[in-house]
């Protein structure tokens, strides 16, 4: 048993943080339900939106539309612990700068966790502190892509139920041009 002040103690009551990365070009309800139950496990998440794209083409939103239109989602869903930053630099090293010790991922299919799967093999390498938690995608989101989203969006297809009204009306506006 811990007795006060001593280290099992202090370790017990440190804040449990964890970073929940994405482009989030833009933001889905499938995003957020991943967010929302990542703040139920965690005592403060930092969701981190890239602001470097090394591997997709450039987004349709640029890191700060994208970080306000997750701050707004989350004000409206009453999610207190939750708290939007942007990076650029190697995603173990946003997690430590933020005192997180886990990184939380939505899985979606077998082609997210082939993925992540060496994603996270990479991330231990740098980083064997930070830990990996997945979380798989409720039934409701789980065909939800930011990528589809954006095209559906780009031919006035209706997004409405696929992210939050703000962002429809973002997207919308965007495919007006």
């Amino acid at each position: 048993m811990a007795t006060p002040g001593s280290a099992s103690t202090a370790a017990a009551m440190a804040e449990r943080i964890a970073v929940c990365p994405g482009s989030y070009d833009p933001v889905t309800n499938g995003h957020l339900d991943v967010i929302r139950r990542a703040a139920k496990v965690f005592d403060k998440v930092i969701v981190g939106v890239v602001d470097v794209q090394v591997r997709k083409s450039a987004p349709l939103f640029d890191a700060s539309e994208r970080k306000a239109f997750i701050e707004q989602a989350i004000a409206e869903n009453g999610i207190s612990n939750v708290e939007v930053r942007t990076f650029s630099n190697l995603l173990v090293d946003f997690a430590r700068e933020n005192g997180a010790t886990a990184i939380v991922k939505g899985l979606r299919a077998i082609s997210d966790f082939e993925y992540e799967f060496e994603m996270n093999q990479l991330n231990r390498t740098l980083a064997p502190d930070v830990e990996s938690v997945y979380m798989l995608a409720s039934g409701d989101y789980s065909f939800i892509r930011s990528t589809g989203v954006k095209e559906m969006a780009t031919f006035g297809g209706d997004v409405s139920e696929l992210v939050p009204a703000h962002v429809a009306e973002a997207l919308a506006e965007r495919a007006r041009g």
